[in-house]
């Protein structure tokens, strides 16, 4: 139907008995679910024994309920027929024909279900009314002039409306005695013989104040349709206590009122949200892995040191151990941690990853341990911490040695006890995570000087695992390569070349201070630039070179050096500085600070030289 129909038929139905209760935005939904049909003067609008499905409104127009000739009575504009098809599919008691030409609203009994679901406000409206009908039901009897069975059955329908529904439902009188209530309030109060007892009795001093206020409050008042504004704590016969959402609503005369309080509990939906918001953050955190994870090429091991290493992650993966990686920048420590976790009795959760090193200080607390809102400056909400998202599952913290002193505690803590408290709360957390950690520095020797735990450094140590540089790992790193020249051969739409026995040598013979990162990056250049043949020569430096240059004596002054070997000697300096500061560039402990010149020139040098950060 049009907009401005639709506010016409609901204007309309303010009136109609049936929907005097409801709130006019919910009867702004029936109409536009609804439809409108015309009949002619003594055109049958529904036959007994047909299967009812809608339920009618007249708009206009004047109609008779008879069976043959018999007459049970007439109705006009306002009046409702059918109502019962909108609780079941029985077969119709009565036909409905025309006295004149007729508008009618059909309500769909799906639709008129789907609302009651999904809107309380409705739903409290449609009980209301059916609830004086169960009160009234002399006027139902008189009108439809029915016998006995007919008023049970009547009776019965409206209760199994109320029965069926899976809110609370706790109608009581203005002494607060309860009058009536139904399966799932009985539930809640875990009490079945609750009929004439206080209802202020089943809720906590907040809640009971609450609600004797709002009642006495709007005792001289008509009505009363409105949702709580606060949570309502029931607690049952056996004490248990459950939080709830709901509305209230009042019904009947000044000094014969009752209210229906319809109650919703809240901790499933909470329970749900947070889950919801953990599998966020999980999805977030995993999200990031899956580039790392579908461009890495496994663990290629053919030389004995890393046969060694892979020897010692099937001794350890099955147990829960604290397994601590170490081995040079670039090694495939974090290869080897994946490895772990995926052979464990763990590999069906998360393995949870973050780099110590990588996030500022004033950060890495909350991203290990997570906040509350308003914990500090900007926590405008909570958030989960990755200890809390690795429950169950592993953590991989790479980098470990750059941890901050102040934090190394409570990360022994969850080590020692399972257990930790989130930034801005006193509440303590249990979690069951295996810990994985990896760094590229010798941690005993950072004790020793005071710049780690000596404490934790034990506890992480439990099960040393020693990643061999590529350099130590003879003809492993021509298998890593040819793997790589496929993987990205492919990913470039190239055709995979093999290794010459030339570039094989060349690969051996190079030192790899970057280790399996800076092999992936120079195969990856090889590709790029491949025509046919990879030119490794042209990507691979001239160590060789260079350390002849590095390595001549100092001590002779009167040495003429060329352009190439001042390049060189340069180009070397500038790659012992931007390693000593961390390949951090500008600012007081950066690279150009430390070679005494702008950051924009050490940029250009680092672009003309071809010096890249390694991966």
């Amino acid at each position: 139907m049009p907009d401005i129909f639709n506010h016409n038929v609901s204007e309309f139905l303010t009136g109609v008995p049936f929907f005097t209760e409801v709130s006019r935005p919910s009867l702004d939904k029936l109409c536009k679910t609804s439809k409108t049909e015309t009949f002619g003067k003594n055109e049958s609008i529904l036959k007994k024994g047909d299967v009812g499905d809608s339920m009618y409104v007249i708009l206009e127009g004047h109609v008779k309920v008879h069976e043959g000739s018999h007459i049970y009575c007439f109705l006009k504009a306002g009046e409702c027929f059918g109502e019962y098809a909108l609780i079941d599919d029985q077969r119709r008691s009565a036909s409905v024909t025309t006295v004149e030409k007729t508008n009618v609203l059909i309500i769909d009994r799906k639709n008129f279900v789907n609302l009651i679901k999904t809107d309380t406000g409705f739903a409290n409206g449609i009980l209301s009314v059916l609830i004086k009908r169960h009160r009234e039901l002399d006027i139902i009897q008189e009108r439809l002039a029915s016998s006995k069975k007919d008023i049970e059955i009547a009776h019965s329908k409206m209760s199994g409306l109320i029965n069926g529904a899976m809110d609370a439902i706790i109608m009581f009188n203005q002494n607060f005695k309860i009058i009536l209530t139904n399966p799932s309030a009985n539930k809640i109060l875990e009490n079945d013989d609750v009929l004439q007892r206080n209802v202020l009795f089943f809720f906590d001093d907040d809640s009971a104040d609450f609600i004797e206020t709002l009642v006495n409050n709007e005792i001289h008042t008509n009505t009363i349709n409105q949702y709580l504004p606060q949570i309502i704590k029931v607690i049952g016969s056996k004490n248990t206590e459950t939080l709830n959402e709901g509305t209230i609503s009042k019904y009947g005369v000044e000094n014969d009122s009752y209210y229906t309080l319809i109650l919703r509990n809240t901790e499933d939906r909470i329970q749900a949200e947070n889950k919801i918001n953990q599998l966020t953050n999980q999805t977030q955190y995993l999200e990031e892995e899956i580039e790392e994870l579908t461009s890495g090429y496994g663990i290629i091991a053919e030389d004995q040191s890393m046969k060694t290493a892979l020897g010692l992650i099937h001794q350890v993966a099955k147990t829960n151990a604290t397994v601590l990686i170490q081995g040079e920048t670039g090694t495939g420590k974090e290869l080897v941690a994946r490895a772990i976790h995926k052979a464990s009795d763990r590999s069906d959760k998360p393995l949870i990853k973050i780099n110590c090193g990588a996030i500022p200080v004033n950060l890495i607390e909350s991203e290990l341990f997570g906040h509350e809102k308003g914990a500090f400056t900007g926590a405008t909400s909570s958030r989960k911490g990755r200890f809390l998202l690795a429950d169950k599952g592993t953590i991989f913290l790479d980098e470990i040695g750059e941890m901050p002193l102040e934090l190394q505690p409570k990360l022994l803590r969850i080590i020692q006890e399972g257990e930790f408290d989130p930034v801005g709360s006193s509440e303590t957390i249990k979690v069951d995570v295996r810990i994985i950690a990896a760094t590229h520095r010798n941690l005993k020797t950072f004790a020793k000087e005071g710049k780690f735990r000596e404490d934790l450094y034990y506890r992480l140590n439990v099960f040393p695992i020693e990643v061999p540089a590529l350099r130590d790992r003879g003809e492993d790193v021509c298998l890593i390569a040819q793997e790589m020249i496929k993987q990205f051969s492919k990913k470039m739409g190239k055709p995979a070349i093999a290794l010459s026995e030339t570039d094989k040598s060349l690969l051996q013979n190079y030192n790899w201070p970057g280790n399996v990162r800076e092999l992936q990056n120079l195969i990856e250049r090889a590709v790029i630039v491949s025509k046919g043949h990879l030119n490794l020569h042209n990507v691979v430096p001239n160590q060789l070179h260079d350390e002849s240059i590095i390595n001549k004596p100092t001590t002779i002054q009167d040495k003429i050096y060329t352009a190439e070997e001042l390049s060189a000697l340069e180009k070397n300096n500038i790659l012992k500085a931007l390693k000593q500061t961390k390949w951090k560039i500008s600012g007081a402990n950066g690279a150009a600070a430390l070679l005494k010149i702008p950051p924009t020139t050490l940029a250009s040098k680092m672009k003309a030289f071809g010096i890249e950060r390694p991966i």
